[in-house]
């Protein structure tokens, strides 16, 4: 417990005394922020969710892929 009482003592010192460094990590946080989430909105959408009513039809879909899927990966 000591150990981590220090590690973040040296941050809070170290970020207490910042001034430009401050705003730099708050563009990029920021930045992660936005990034990740458009990257989530386009690339990853809720394809279950806009497919199935239910979860019962979502767990038969991702059963059946997961076999399919599987299936085809161990034949030669």
């Amino acid at each position: 417990m000591n150990w981590f009482v220090a590690v973040g003592r040296f941050y809070y010192e170290g970020f207490k005394s910042m001034k430009l460094g401050k705003t730099l990590w708050l563009i990029i946080l920021l930045k992660l922020v936005v990034f990740f989430g458009i990257m989530r909105l386009i690339f990853f959408p809720n394809y279950l969710n806009t497919r199935f009513e239910n979860d019962q039809e979502k767990a038969s879909y991702v059963g059946r892929e997961l076999v399919q899927r599987s299936d085809v990966k161990e034949a030669p």
